[in-house]
């Protein structure tokens, strides 16, 4: 397992922005992510960084990264997937034995931990269609439990993960027969029209920035707001698609809040609609990123 202290976590995100952090840790194995669990009382898990804004004044704590951890075994119709195996190398592997559920994985940059945790979910599939059941990490008692799906509380981008008690060491999913052409036609419609709506990683970006309030769309709002036309020196706003932020280069952490405020404030001063943030911010706060996350997240963020 390695261990790298003082860490420039910017060189693992998607968004290219973060500080550095106090200590990095990346298992490889079941057995050595519980074991960090069950030694450290602080600490962040996550997967591809697809989906988090870190600070650029850093972290001062500890960050488990799951990459490592990518065995998945197919038996039948059940998969078995470790958090850290990657949603494309799933969704590419169970299409070539004609299974069918997971299609939708094909153009997400993430993880099945961070899938799991965000019920993750396109082109009318999510996670929670296939999903079985967990086997998760009690922070509080420190033991290893399995959850049936009923027992996740899925619900549009939401999982019991949410509540930080639980975090997910493997999942277990139910797919169906189908044929291999359907499934290869259904993952290349889903990749064309991610390639033809949303920025790919060569812009450094960490996926849609807000969630789609009830019966609507983020980024139709912010479409229809004028938020296409903000400029900023280190930012912008993709031009195929209204919710999505992409580093120019050189953008910081502060740089990309202050983006948040102001799409979330034109949906608001147009629509009355609070939008709320789908990226989540980690790490040690500027006065100013205080500020700006009081008023795009309605809890505290870490």
């Amino acid at each position: 397992m390695q261990i790298r202290n003082n860490f420039e976590i910017k060189n693992l995100t998607t968004y290219k922005i973060g500080g550095k952090v106090k200590t990095l840790y990346l298992p490889e194995t079941l057995e050595e992510l519980t074991s960090i669990l069950r030694e450290l009382d602080e600490y962040v898990v996550l997967g591809s960084c697809s989906d988090v804004l870190f600070s650029s004044n850093g972290y001062s704590g500890n960050v488990i990264i799951t990459t490592e951890m990518k065995k998945f075994e197919i038996r039948g119709t059940k998969i078995y997937a470790e958090c850290g195996v990657k949603d494309p190398m799933l969704a590419k592997s169970v299409s070539e034995v004609s299974l069918s559920g997971l299609e939708f994985l094909i153009g997400l940059p993430g993880t099945i931990g961070g899938a799991v945790y965000m019920n993750a979910g396109a082109h009318g599939q999510c996670i929670a269609d296939t999903l079985v059941s967990c086997c998760l990490f009690d922070c509080e008692t420190k033991e290893v439990v399995y959850k049936k799906k009923e027992d996740m509380q899925f619900s549009y981008r939401h999982s019991l993960l949410h509540d930080k008690r639980f975090i997910l060491l493997y999942a277990e999913f139910e797919l169906k027969r189908a044929p291999l052409e359907d499934i290869k036609a259904l993952m290349e419609r889903n990749l064309t029209f991610r390639k033809t709506v949303q920025p790919s990683l060569a812009n450094p970006n960490a996926g849609s920035v807000f969630k789609n309030p009830e019966n609507d769309s983020a980024g139709r709002l912010l479409d229809k707001a004028g938020v296409k036309e903000f400029e900023a020196p280190n930012v912008k706003i993709w031009e195929k698609h209204a919710n999505f932020i992409v580093n120019k280069g050189d953008a910081t952490s502060e740089d990309v809040l202050e983006m948040m405020v102001k799409m979330h404030n034109a949906v608001k001063d147009t629509y009355t609609i609070e939008l709320r943030p789908e990226i989540i911010f980690i790490g040690d706060k500027t006065e100013k990123e205080e500020e700006l996350c009081n008023i795009l997240y309605q809890k505290k963020q870490k």
